[in-house]
């Protein structure tokens, strides 16, 4: 079992940038594949991005490719969101999610956070 918290959401101005965090506490947090998701008011969860186990491949949904990046620190037991040129499209609940292998489908994931909050103004 993995435990997940994120942090970092904020209120921010279009064309801004914000780090989010997910710390994991738990099961060896090197052995998951981690992945970021969203909700919109009214709207599926939807994938952000992605990194693999221990080798850190990275993969991104398309209307973040270029601005968005995900990397993770194994010795902090950290996956990171980095940000930039926000829109406020990207206004939504942001969540961490954790599972054995990597996947773009939310329904895949078996650890997941309480999720924290980005609003982006314009």
């Amino acid at each position: 079992q993995v435990q997940l918290v994120e942090s970092g959401g904020r209120l921010v101005q279009a064309g801004g940038s914000l780090r989010l965090s997910c710390a994991a506490s738990g099961r060896t947090f090197s052995s998951y594949a981690m992945a970021w998701f969203r909700q919109a008011p009214g709207k599926e969860r939807g994938f952000v991005a992605g990194i693999r186990r221990s080798g850190g491949g990275t993969y991104y949904a398309d209307s973040v490719k270029g601005r968005f990046t995900i990397s993770r620190d194994n010795a902090k037991n950290t996956v990171y969101l980095q940000m930039n040129s926000l829109k406020p499209e990207d206004t939504a609940v942001y969540y961490c999610a954790a599972n054995d292998i990597a996947s773009m489908t939310s329904s895949s994931y078996d650890y997941w956070g309480q999720g924290t909050q980005v609003t982006v103004t314009s």
